[in-house]
């Protein structure tokens, strides 16, 4: 039996895009059920599953996941051949701290800049609590990529569990038009070239649902 991935919107939900394209590039095959965040009957859908009501959640026959990191844990387990997680252990205890800390922390940046593939790269505004989520992302992903990222584009060399927990913060950088490093550039480009990436953005961008809240230009909604 396939695994089964739910998710919300792939405009809007940084959650559920976070599994979502560690099981594509790593090339787990799944299944996905994409419910729009605002549905009236979200909850109750998703609810049958998950006691948050909340997205992600991995099924996997009687096994049910939910939370981004917790699932990526569980992937990284079922799958060990996918190396979701670096094999030197000092990469890949760095790993599970710098996804730890996004799973936790960056919530000015989050509020602020919500993702939203669509929107063209227009620069905004960003108060100081943003500026400081910012430079400290930029110093994380300077020190992964300078100490564990020899052997690929990514923050430890090839694609992994940590770059998936980042994904949405490469989309936010880009999106808001906020300056980052030379480093950390050629960092999300990296992550932007992946044809995951391009395959979630495509159906994104084509959606029917508008979320007046993920919207920081409402009423205007501007798509590229």
């Amino acid at each position: 039996m396939p695994l089964t991935l739910i998710i919300g919107n792939k405009n809007y939900s940084s959650w559920s895009f976070r599994p979502w394209i560690a099981m594509k590039v790593a090339g787990i095959p799944f299944e996905e059920i994409l419910l729009s965040l605002e549905a009236p009957d979200f909850k109750a859908r998703v609810a049958l599953h998950s006691g948050t009501g909340k997205v992600p959640v991995l099924i996997d026959g009687a096994v049910k996941v939910w939370e981004s990191l917790s699932i990526l844990e569980y992937l990284a387990d079922k799958f060990p051949d996918k190396a979701l997680w670096p094999v030197d252990p000092a990469a890949r205890a760095h790993a599970r701290t710098v996804a730890s800390e996004m799973h936790a922390g960056f919530g000015p940046l989050r509020r602020h800049c919500p993702m939203n593939m669509w929107r063209p790269v227009i620069k905004r505004e960003l108060p100081d609590d943003v500026v400081q989520n910012v430079s400290r992302i930029d110093a994380l992903w300077t020190d992964c990529r300078t100490r564990f990222g020899q052997r690929g584009p990514f923050l430890f060399g090839g694609f992994g569990a940590a770059d998936a927990m980042y994904a949405p913060v490469v989309s936010r950088l880009h999106t808001y038009g906020i300056e980052v490093s030379a480093v950390a550039r050629a960092y999300m480009a990296a992550v932007m070239a992946l044809p995951a990436w391009e395959e979630w953005r495509a159906a994104g961008v084509v959606e029917p649902w508008v979320l007046p809240h993920d919207e920081v230009d409402w009423p205007v909604v501007r798509k590229a």
